[in-house]
């Protein structure tokens, strides 16, 4: 199973989102988990190698499954781990390899093109206190067939 830690900075109520070429989708900067990585070390490599510039306090906000089905058989699965901070040291670039960095308002979270998975997790992200987890699952071409969410405040 793929592991993938992103990374989602939300700043003065803007938050930095990479649009990605394939689907001209958005979504938060990060990557694949090398082997024997932590999901923490992981998050801040891939935005850092993605955007050039360093998270601020990074914490978790969220651990996700995601699947892909057709027909009811499961054809892939992996974890997704989603981190917050609430800055950056040094200026991001605006293209890489990945696609196109943008700052757009917390509020564009709700309307952006991007996976409907990924819209949840990044709105709880940046709305609300403690952690989510959940299971997204979709079809290959990423139309959302069913999530299951829970969450748990801090102290709980």
């Amino acid at each position: 199973m793929q592991r993938i830690a992103n990374l989602l900075v939300c700043k003065d109520d803007k938050v930095l989102l990479l649009k990605k070429p394939r689907r001209n989708w958005y979504v938060a900067p990060g990557g694949k988990m090398e082997m024997g990585e932590s999901i923490l070390v992981s998050a801040v490599r891939e935005f850092t190698e993605e955007t050039n510039a360093v998270p601020i306090q990074p914490h978790l906000k969220g651990i996700y499954t995601m699947i892909i089905e057709e027909d009811g058989e499961h054809l892939d699965e992996w974890m997704l781990f989603t981190f917050i901070a609430k800055g950056i040291e040094g200026i991001p670039l605006v293209e890489t390899k990945e696609g196109i960095l943008e700052w757009h308002s917390v509020e564009d979270l709700h309307h952006l093109p991007m996976a409907e998975g990924d819209r949840t997790n990044l709105l709880f992200a940046v709305h609300e206190k403690g952690m989510q987890y959940g299971t997204f699952v979709y079809t290959p071409d990423f139309s959302l067939i069913k999530e299951t969410i829970q969450q748990s405040t801090e102290g709980e």
